[in-house]
């Protein structure tokens, strides 16, 4: 499935933003269930920021309480709400989307995925 980011843009400390991310046509998010957002500032390697899957979700700790993540199955789009953003959190951002019959190993999945878009670039100053 190849994946679409949109959303990003230039905000200023404090702001926020939601990124969207979706299949491309003939194809459909809804059918995987494990999704999850990356990001990849200058000069740093890609992490894992936000995940859902079947029953739950999951944050890395610079970002808890901050982002949300969310599947919108009759939208068939995935969206990253990002508040009270941190020059830190500059980057550009990534979806990703797979199918893992365990719950439990969706960041372990996600980590393997391998079939990147162009991303979305949010920059904080």
């Amino acid at each position: 499935v190849q994946l679409v980011e949109s959303g990003g843009g230039s905000v200023p400390d404090g702001g926020s933003l939601r990124l969207s991310c979706k299949a491309s046509a003939y194809a459909y998010i809804s059918s995987l269930n494990c999704m999850g957002w990356f990001r990849q500032g200058p000069s740093k390697a890609r992490e894992l920021v936000a995940a859902v899957y079947p029953g739950g979700t999951s944050y890395a700790d610079s970002v808890k309480g901050r982002f949300t993540i969310t599947q919108d199955s009759a939208e068939d789009t995935v969206f990253l709400q990002m508040n009270s953003l941190k020059r830190e959190d500059t980057a550009k951002y990534y979806c990703a989307a797979e199918y893992e019959r365990m719950p439990q190993l969706c960041v372990t999945r996600l980590n393997r995925f391998a079939g990147w878009g162009q991303g979305t670039q949010v920059t904080v100053s």
